[in-house]
């Protein structure tokens, strides 16, 4: 089972963040960083994995690939949005992290807008 691979590793190196964050809290910062990136490593092949399937399914129910491609667009970065702000709070940098989290609101909006119009234009062929 990977998570128990995952979460050891995660224990591991909280341990290892908690003994340097009394003394060197930069280290402990980067440390954290590292870490959050491995993890991340962890999982890339189960994340292909699963855009590979989104991708056969769309497929099949003859989905149009634009809109596809904008679902994992906004995916990503509500993934990307997610981990910087809680490295940012983890360095203390509340407000920082804020910042990130609504830029990676704005730019899902933006992103959506293309399907926002589709189905407005599906609801007016209706009507």
């Amino acid at each position: 089972m990977e998570i128990i691979k995952i979460t050891a590793f995660a224990f591991t190196v909280l341990f290892v963040i908690s003994i340097f964050r009394k003394e060197r809290n930069d280290i402990a910062v980067a440390i954290s960083i590292v870490c959050g990136v491995i993890i991340l490593l962890f999982i890339v092949n189960k994340i292909t994995i699963i855009i590979n399937f989104l991708k056969q399914l769309a497929f099949k129910a003859n989905i149009d690939f634009v809109y596809l491609n904008i679902v994992f667009k906004v995916l990503g970065i509500a993934f990307l949005t997610t981990f910087c702000s809680e490295i940012c709070k983890d360095a203390g940098e509340k407000s920082i992290a804020s910042k990130v989290e609504f830029c990676g609101k704005i730019l899902i909006l933006a992103l959506s807008i293309p399907i926002l119009m589709a189905v407005l234009e599906a609801i007016l062929k209706i009507m």
